[in-house]
């Protein structure tokens, strides 16, 4: 048989098969055709929650390329599919699936599986994982969601813009073209607010590249506060309406970030 689709789209569709069957004939690695994702793991499955307890990453390393899609949900229907996150698409051997719309203090069931350049189909018995307990509201109000992008150093493409960093989902994020050390963004809070803190949760690729370590931020011009770390919570005491972010050191690539949260006086 031709194949005149690409590589990427013949995989996509694989998986996409391959969770649809899942999700309607139940799954099981004994399925005629499908062997046990364990076959190829190069290592133990980590599911990492954030704090808020809505979103979780799942890591895992294949011996072999594959494009992974994880199914999951509450209950044995499953109900939601995470696919493998990759910038280039395709099948790879690092993989970090994100599992979005979760409920705090909240067990899952969930299935991994995959398919190879090969056409082979995998798949792993039916786990669980539990998300953690809602941790607790920062001190202010995240008045982030409300801002407006005035500009960044650049977008990777349609589906990474730099409102995606202040648009309240953890499932979305800002890329950068590749800006490195030297991405930043500034957003306008709509009018001078009192500030109290500040939070950058950086974005990453699975090879360790495009994570924001430390940032600065910078009130109306003023000299740049910091540097912060990056996914903590940084208590700033200040009063401006625009605020431009600084990446100062990273590891490189397609910097930028998940959200960027900014806490106005309570």
């Amino acid at each position: 048989m031709t194949v005149t689709t690409s590589p990427r789209t013949v995989l996509l569709a694989v998986v996409l098969t391959l969770v649809a069957t899942a999700c309607t004939s139940g799954p099981s690695s004994t399925d005629v055709g499908v062997r046990p994702i364990e076959e190829i793991l190069a290592g133990e499955i980590e599911i990492v929650a954030d704090p808020s307890g809505t979103v979780a990453t799942l890591t895992v390393a294949t011996t072999v390329p594959v494009a992974c899609a994880v199914i999951y949900g509450p209950d044995e229907d499953f109900g939601s599919v995470a696919v493998d996150q990759d910038m280039e698409g395709g099948a790879h051997q690092e993989h970090s699936p994100l599992l979005t719309g979760l409920e705090p203090d909240t067990e899952y069931r969930y299935v991994l599986q995959g398919s190879d350049t090969a056409g082979r189909l995998y798949r792993s018995e039916t786990m669980t994982f539990t998300t953690p307990p809602a941790s607790q509201p920062a001190a202010g109000t995240n008045v982030a969601v409300d801002a407006t992008v005035v500009s960044a150093s650049s977008e990777f493409s349609d589906g990474f813009t730099a409102e995606r960093a202040i648009d309240g989902d953890l499932g979305t994020e800002w890329s950068t073209a590749g800006d490195g050390d030297d991405a930043w963004i500034e957003i306008d809070l709509g009018d001078v607010t009192e500030l109290v803190g500040v939070r950058l949760r950086s974005r990453s690729m699975t090879d360790g590249t495009s994570v924001i370590e430390q940032y600065t931020v910078s009130v109306d011009g003023g000299e740049p506060l910091g540097p912060f770390d990056a996914g903590d919570e940084a208590e700033v005491a200040v009063s401006g309406q625009r605020l431009r972010i600084d990446a100062v050191t990273t590891t490189g690539g397609n910097t930028g970030a998940v959200e960027i949260e900014v806490y106005a006086q309570p």
